[in-house]
């Protein structure tokens, strides 16, 4: 029988499928309807000293993307402790608080997120640049003051990620979560001119399953460099996305962008999914498949010759994509089943990868 329970860090989650902090937790009547749509924990909108002065318009959609300049919670601290956490607290699920960003304001903001009821603290940081220091700084503060345990949310605008998930472990991280939201980046409308976004600059930042490539990569590179769980976030929008993460070696994942496109039942979606992947596979928990893709990412290529793919006729449909797609000229549908011509094929493993039947291989 197949279960999603997952246990990260004491906090035992019904399934491993959490929103990421952001607009769509950003308050209790939020969090409430996440809890509703079948997420297995909670994670909050980050809360700082004071309100944040979110410049507006905030948030653009590019293509099957978003583009936010959001900054954390507009809403006082103290209406989050006396208001919004106790009403995401009455949902029974596990509650992660978000909070920032520097050393100092979570050396004091910490400990009152734990007693309003918090269950865990993730750390945000949003820090660009070379040197971990404000990572380690931030971790410290925060273990100096609370007994929860403290997730460190990483953003991927650093050299090497794994460097700053070392750092963080060693200041007494408890998990990481990986990664933040990619840029700054730029989005003009051409109709007028004119950024979509109200920022400085026209500046934000970008989610969405674009960056999530990005994301499992790094997700992968904290894995093999740490042995604190990892929770894994961005452009996460199906079952199979999560598993993908998962088996980079994630415990869980959260969900920001694919919730604000379709919706606070997302999580339920997802986790049903992940239960369907999970059956067809054979896999009864979570556990059975964590990480098992770390061991086919050697630091030097196993091959570099040419290798044909396989057609496996008793699944092929003679859609044609592949000879769509193929940049060689190698693939052709002929006869109601493609065939490769193993002259011309590069072995990219294109073809394999747009056939959506499976019916190609390597």
């Amino acid at each position: 029988m197949v279960s999603l329970n997952v246990e990260v860090c004491g906090l035992k989650f019904r399934n491993p499928v959490l929103p990421a902090a952001g607009p769509m937790v950003r308050d209790g009547d939020a969090l409430t309807l996440a809890a509703e749509g079948g997420a297995g924990g909670l994670v909050a909108k980050t809360v700082s000293v004071s309100p944040a002065e979110v410049p507006r318009p905030c948030i653009a959609k590019i293509k099957d993307n978003l583009l936010n300049a959001e900054l954390w919670t507009d809403l006082p601290l103290e209406r989050w402790l006396k208001v919004e956490y106790p009403k995401a607290k009455k949902t029974g699920l596990p509650l992660i608080a978000s909070i920032g960003y520097r050393a100092d304001e979570i050396r004091e903001i910490a400990p009152k997120v734990e007693k309003a009821g918090a269950n865990a603290l993730e750390l945000s940081t949003h820090y660009l640049g070379h040197d971990p220091t404000p990572v380690v700084e931030a971790t410290e503060a925060a273990k100096e003051v609370v007994s929860i345990p403290i997730f460190i949310k990483l953003s991927p605008n650093v050299l090497d990620i794994a460097a700053f998930a070392k750092a963080a472990e060693k200041a007494g991280a408890d998990g990481i979560v990986a990664i933040n939201t990619l840029g700054p980046c730029l989005a003009i409308d051409v109709e007028t001119g004119l950024p979509y976004l109200g920022s400085a600059n026209g500046y934000g930042w970008l989610s969405g399953p674009a960056i999530k490539p990005l994301a499992v990569r790094c997700v992968a590179d904290i894995c093999r460099a740490v042995k604190i769980p990892v929770i894994g976030v961005g452009g996460i929008s199906s079952g199979r996305d999560a598993a993908e993460f998962i088996m980079a070696g994630a415990s869980a994942v959260q969900i920001c962008t694919a919730t604000i496109v379709r919706g606070h039942k997302v999580y339920e979606i997802i986790a049903d999914e992940i239960v369907k992947f999970m059956k067809s596979k054979g896999y009864e928990t979570i556990d059975d498949f964590k990480g098992i893709a770390l061991k086919h990412l050697p630091e030097r290529p196993i091959r570099t010759t040419a290798k044909a793919p396989e057609v496996i006729e008793s699944k092929c449909t003679a859609c044609g994509l592949c000879e769509k797609y193929c940049p060689y000229d190698a693939v052709h549908v002929i006869g109601k089943l493609a065939r490769v011509d193993p002259i011309k094929c590069y072995g990219c493993g294109l073809c394999v990868t747009v056939c959506p039947a499976r019916a190609l291989r390597i």
